[in-house]
């Protein structure tokens, strides 16, 4: 058997049979798209790194700048920004120098929170979730051979989202 992109190619008396299972590639596809962060997470972390790296400065941060040097939609991080207020992340100050400065230590500001703060379940299925668990109405979670895998996954990614911090990654670079 030869396998060349998500086909299995079987020779059998010389002819060639290729056996695709579209099922599953349209599932993989399907995890895949559901595993990604949304923009608007991106954008947070981005928008958070940025003020992370400025702290020193002592002064507020206006939307504008930040868009400008993260390369953001102004209009898009602004309500980014007010979400992460509601978040108790950053306060928020109005005028000439107004702008924006974070109230939470970057060291205490784990990805694993603020994804589910912006983008909600980390989990890639409702089942094997810890925080908005529900049961999937087309299976036995009993006999679920596709569980026991994706908790697998849900614990790893765990391991490394609840570790890192918005500190951590300014530290990477």
């Amino acid at each position: 058997m030869v396998q060349i992109y998500n086909l299995n190619i079987y020779k059998t008396n010389n002819s060639y049979k290729v056996y695709r299972d579209i099922s599953i590639i349209f599932f993989i596809y399907y995890l895949v798209c559901i595993i990604m962060i949304s923009k608007k997470c991106k954008y947070a972390i981005k928008a958070l790194l940025y003020l992370a790296d400025h702290q020193s400065e002592d002064r507020s941060i206006f939307s504008s700048e930040i868009a400008a040097q993260e390369k953001i939609p102004k209009k898009f991080l602004e309500t980014i920004l007010r979400e992460l207020r509601n978040f108790k992340l950053l306060q928020s100050q109005r005028g000439k120098t107004g702008g924006y400065r974070l109230i939470k230590d970057p060291k205490d500001i784990f990805l694993a929170e603020l994804i589910r703060q912006v983008d909600g379940p980390i989990a890639m299925l409702p089942c094997v979730s810890l925080n908005y668990y529900s049961s999937c109405d087309e299976c036995d979670e009993a006999h679920c051979q596709i569980k026991s895998v994706f908790e697998k996954v849900r614990d790893k990614t765990l391991k490394i989202l609840t570790t890192t911090s918005i500190e951590t990654m300014r530290s990477k670079i």
